[in-house]
């Protein structure tokens, strides 16, 4: 790699695919000693040579027609290529202190209980690493992602090497890194589905041998003004006897309402189950408006187990495909990955207190006669009466000074994001893994991944949207009224567009992979009248009437969007 020559367009073809071949066939410890020399070198000299590998890649990608039998997993030149990709992933962060709530022989222990749990890397457990840890990454992360490649990656087929042949078959999946979270979402859905109709023939076998009548989803009967009651029972009680159960489809039911759950009227369950925990007067969360992000709350009075149910609805969220209006900093997602908040994380959960820290890190001053600060630190409970806690043995008696200031910080990091919170966390964390242990989301996520899989993404590209659009009942893209309808949209502001999304599709995130992802359809719905438009969230399908005008439609789809509420039949 120090030859230039390499670098240059001209090798592509034939020199640079031998070596990336002779490379990806390194013994392991020679490849481990290759990648501690390399992690030696400048920022600048690993992008460079990270650069001809993508470059490799792209080039080979881009010249080749991959078609089923010929497919891009049986390219050897790409798979070397990535392969030798993987070695600056490894070493690809800042050096900073062990912040694991889980250790490498722990997830060892973990994979060996659980076959269908986190894989570890060969390389990584060689190295002591894990790669999906790094917070501080020395090139984005995103500069690891080959777009090209993902274009031509037939999914389900890299899924069933992931899964079944990856002694034989090489599967992308093994490298995450050069996946976008649109790819790994994809083969996350396959692990998914095929957990779901797994435990559907379980449980048709179950019945043929025993005789009982078992149900093969997971079906949830609610009443909208008692849902926390009604769903906490159903799930605790799922999750005590068989926790196989909530790996199976679910189907939401409301009481007395006549909606069949092909998707939307689960939508609206977890929609609904949040805003009643979130909400700041039952105490489980508190609400910071400068951030507008949710904490835990630390004297909060819940029982353990409405946090477990969040945690499950977050995880079951996930596993049916749907995406959530949850507000949390990134660092409970760090936490949901193994990982135990620290200092950097205050930064966007607790801005307040991280720049107090930051300023104490920083003061050049006389910092015990300046600012008279102990290791014991003073907090509120939930009745508003201050209540004390020490740092460290004798905390009060022990004054922070420039010498200790970083234990210090340390020590209150990990009290705010980690003790404080440690009951709440357990549990909802533990709910969450009841749903997602067996599934790869370890192994191929990272924590602002998770987020996306659960939130999708804020940004709302409604062009995009209206290039996928498909009609039907006699509409098409040149009617008159489809073109109102685009522009009298693309007109609203942020929070009608909002709504807009919530009245057709059940959420107003975009999926992962953006609003380009989201097949919606427009289905003719009779002639001009003055019935409000109305949907099928299920099917992300908007019934819309033939209005006469640009201003009736728009009135009538904005009091259609505003007022919508509930599943019943029109």
């Amino acid at each position: 790699m120090e030859n230039s020559s390499l670098h240059s367009p001209e090798y592509l073809e034939m020199a640079m695919p031998l070596f990336c071949k002779c490379m990806s066939k390194l013994p392991l410890p020679a490849l481990a000693k290759l990648t501690r020399l390399w992690s030696q070198y400048s920022v600048e000299h690993i992008r460079r040579m990270m650069e001809t590998f993508q470059q490799l890649i792209t080039y080979t990608v881009i010249s080749n027609e991959y078609v089923s039998d010929s497919l891009v997993n049986d390219d050897e030149g790409v798979v070397a290529a990535t392969k030798c990709l993987k070695v600056w992933c490894k070493f690809n962060q800042e050096e900073e202190p062990p912040s694991s709530e889980l250790t490498l022989q722990e997830l060892l222990g973990e994979e060996r209980r659980n076959k269908n749990g986190p894989r570890v890397d060969p390389l990584e457990k060689e190295l002591g690493v894990r790669t999906l840890d790094c917070r501080r990454p020395l090139i984005p992360f995103e500069e690891f992602v080959n777009e090209p490649l993902n274009d031509v990656l037939e999914m389900d087929k890299d899924f069933t090497f992931f899964k079944v042949d990856s002694e034989s078959k090489f599967s992308f999946q093994s490298c995450p890194f050069i996946l976008n979270a649109c790819t790994k979402s994809l083969g996350l859905y396959y692990d998914n589905r095929i957990s779901m109709y797994s435990e559907r023939r379980i449980t048709a076998l179950y019945s043929l041998v025993q005789g009982q009548q078992l149900n093969p989803y997971l079906r949830l009967k609610v009443r909208r003004d008692h849902i926390i009651d009604d769903a906490l029972v159903r799930l605790e009680m799922i999750a005590m006897e068989n926790p196989a159960d909530l790996r199976k489809q679910l189907f939401v039911e409301f009481e007395g309402e006549q909606g069949v759950d092909e998707g939307g009227v689960s939508k609206e369950f977890f929609q609904l189950v949040l805003e009643e925990m979130f909400n700041p007067d039952i105490g489980m969360f508190t609400y910071d408006e400068s951030t507008k992000l949710f904490w835990f709350n630390p004297p909060s009075l819940e029982n353990e187990a409405q946090f477990t149910l969040i945690g499950i609805v977050l995880g079951l969220a996930i596993y049916n495909n749907c995406i959530l209006d949850v507000h949390f900093p990134m660092v409970v997602y760090r936490k949901l990955m193994g990982k135990k908040g620290t200092y950097l994380d205050l930064a966007d959960s607790h801005p307040v207190q991280y720049q107090s820290l930051k300023e104490l890190l920083d003061y050049e001053g006389d910092v015990e006669e300046d600012m008279m600060i102990t290791f014991q630190i003073s907090q509120t409970d939930l009745f508003g009466d201050p209540i004390t806690y020490d740092l460290k043995e004798n905390g009060d008696k022990i004054p922070v000074s420039a010498d200790n200031r970083k234990e210090f910080v340390s020590l209150y990091s990990d009290y705010i994001l980690n003790k404080s919170v440690e009951r709440q966390f357990k549990a909802f964390r533990r709910g969450f893994q009841m749903v997602t242990n067996e599934s790869p989301l370890k192994c191929l996520f990272r924590p602002e991944e998770v987020e996306l899989l659960i939130c999708g993404s804020r940004n709302l590209d409604f062009h995009a949207l209206e290039e996928t659009t498909e009609y039907d009942g006699g509409y098409n893209k040149d009617c008159r009224i489809i073109k109102d309808f685009w522009e009298t949209v693309h007109s609203f502001g942020e929070e009608d567009k909002r709504l807009f999304l919530q009245f057709t599709t059940g959420t107003d995130r975009a999926p992962v992979g953006g609003l380009g992802k989201l097949k919606m359809i427009i289905v003719k719905n009779g002639p001009d009248t003055d019935r409000l438009p109305t949907s099928h969230t299920c099917f992300n399908a908007l019934l819309l009437p033939e209005y006469d005008t640009k201003e009736k439609l728009k009135e009538r789809l904005l009091k259609a969007i505003t007022y919508a509420k509930g599943f019943g039949m029109l």
